[in-house]
């Protein structure tokens, strides 16, 4: 993947965490590529296959593709940011992110999108004007 590539990614998602939309100018860890379908279930690093992610999420993401629907108990698949569309999926209930549906609930657990301190961080940056 090449800088020039890199930078697209970037720019497309704003700046933010195309899954939890995090600012990355506001958080404490650097960002990284995610690989939306992992190269070991064989994605691409094409633009289609990539999302910007904060460390968090891709941290908690690994190479997962799906995971339990908590209310349901049925394997889905996770948000897929170059297919689904956000406000779709999720919800802000002030600082906490809920799902719309299986999807939305499904990527919020596997993704720890709701950890205590980054409800927090998000309280705090929502207290002093910044959106999500």
């Amino acid at each position: 993947m090449d800088n020039t590539l890199r930078e697209f990614v970037r720019q497309r998602a704003n700046y933010c965490c195309e899954y939890c939309r995090m600012p990355r100018e506001h958080d404490i860890l650097p960002f990284q590529i995610d690989h939306i379908i992992s190269l070991k279930h064989h994605g691409s690093s094409e633009a289609t296959n990539l999302a910007f992610s904060c460390y968090n999420c891709n941290a908690h993401k690994g190479p997962n593709i799906a995971g339990i629907d908590a209310n349901t108990k049925e394997v889905t698949r996770l948000f897929h940011p170059r297919i689904d569309q956000w406000n779709g999926h999720f919800l802000w209930d002030r600082a906490d992110l809920t799902g719309r549906t299986a999807i939305g609930r499904t990527t919020i657990g596997v993704l720890s999108i709701n950890l205590p301190e980054r409800v927090e961080l998000r309280r705090t940056l929502m207290s002093i004007g910044i959106s999500f």
